[in-house]
């Protein structure tokens, strides 16, 4: 691995290289180009994950680090590593200061390994508008993880009203063993009774304030056309937010199934004794691997979204994002011209303030004079602070 302190973006591509040719090439082909957008407390755990997916899927990865925004001097820290402790592919990890975060695309692009499919990941909060961030729009898959977010039926909602598809959500993923141990349970049914069941209704038990709680439900309800309800558990459910799932079949039978906290769950359905199955909390670098496994539109995901939050029309929307240039320096992130505000960011962040509506957040203010200095990442020149600059941002 080799560190690059206060570099550019050429010099990332350089060293890349050069390591490549060094050490020989590690990989002749790689399946895609994972891109993950962490914040620093997570990135430790980000890191980890995509290491794990890496195993599993030969891909470059790259990992964005959007430090200190407000700095008042643009800079990009990189570390390079090929088969390092970022698994067996090539990887760069980025951590960027200033204006330069706002604009982390300027780097990343030279980076994307070519003609291979782009999968954009945060984990962290994910931008309101996807089109309104370039490593959203270059990217042919965008995972998103509504867990992370304080208010995840909020973020449900936002991620509907946003999606395109091409969008995921690892919330929805850790659904999967859910939905394949129900299928499982009804099709024993119909195997038993030597005929098609139909689902008349049921609940889901658990957090009803889970995001994977209520995908759950939704996809059972877009499936079934029943009425699925979330209930709250009478225990306290386990990380996917899912204690137990039962469901009302035609000929007034029941099937449940019930976690049973040691990695499994009990199916009880009838005129057979209850089964006890696999149904573990998979780790993150395994969900995200799942993710990578397909390319193509989730459209399970997106009925299930739509059954969830009452938005409809997700499956036939357009699959091409058209970026949507957003400055987080000027009023209400909409390009328009700001109002006075002052330079240092002390001003309040709210609906009125610098950045309001902005992908990346209410704050902080981009300093006046980072402006302009999106070239440090091809040129690696620094802006000189003018001591004539106004004290306002526009």
């Amino acid at each position: 691995m080799t560190t690059l302190w206060d570099t550019t973006g050429s010099a990332v591509v350089k060293e890349l290289a050069a390591q490549r040719r060094t050490g020989g090439a590690v990989l002749s082909g790689v399946a895609l180009t994972l891109v993950v957008v962490a914040d620093e407390s997570r990135v430790t755990e980000a890191e980890d994950a995509a290491t794990t997916a890496a195993e599993q899927h030969p891909c470059r990865i790259l990992v964005v680090v959007r430090r200190q925004i407000d700095a008042p001097v643009p800079r990009l820290d990189a570390e390079v590593s090929i088969g390092g402790r970022l698994g067996p592919g090539e990887a760069v990890v980025m951590r960027m200061y200033g204006r330069l975060a706002l604009h982390a695309e300027s780097v990343v692009l030279p980076l994307l390994a070519a003609d291979a499919p782009v999968v954009t990941w945060w984990h962290c909060n994910a931008p309101t508008r996807l089109t309104t961030d370039a490593l959203a729009v270059i990217a042919d898959r965008r995972i998103t993880d509504s867990v992370t977010a304080e208010d995840q039926l909020r973020a449900l909602r936002t991620r509907a009203e946003d999606y395109a598809p091409g969008d995921t959500d690892l919330a929805w993923t850790r659904t999967t063993p859910w939905r394949a141990t129900l299928t499982s349970a009804v099709d024993s049914v119909s195997g038993r009774r030597g005929d098609a069941v139909r689902v008349l209704g049921g609940r889901v038990e658990g957090d009803p304030g889970a995001a994977t709680a209520q995908l759950l439900a939704g996809w059972l309800q877009s499936r079934s056309g029943a009425p699925i309800d979330v209930v709250q558990a009478s225990r306290h459910p386990g990380p996917s937010g899912v204690d137990s799932v039962v469901l009302q079949l035609d000929q007034d039978e029941e099937v449940r199934v019930h976690a049973d906290r040691r990695g499994g769950a009990v199916i009880s359905q009838p005129f057979r004794p209850d089964a006890t199955v696999a149904l573990p909390d998979r780790p993150l670098g395994d969900l995200l691997g799942e993710e990578l496994r397909r390319l193509d539109p989730d459209e399970p995901y997106a009925e299930a979204l739509e059954a969830t939050t009452g938005v409809s029309g997700l499956v036939g929307r357009a699959s091409v994002r058209a970026h949507v240039w957003v400055d987080p320096a000027e009023h209400g992130g909409s390009g328009g011209v700001a109002e006075e505000v002052p330079a240092d960011g002390t001003g309040d962040g709210g609906a009125g303030g610098v950045g309001a509506g902005s992908p990346h957040g209410a704050a902080p203010t981009v300093p006046a004079d980072s402006e302009g200095a999106d070239e440090v990442a091809e040129h690696g020149e620094h802006d000189t602070p003018d001591p004539t600059a106004p004290e306002v941002v526009r």
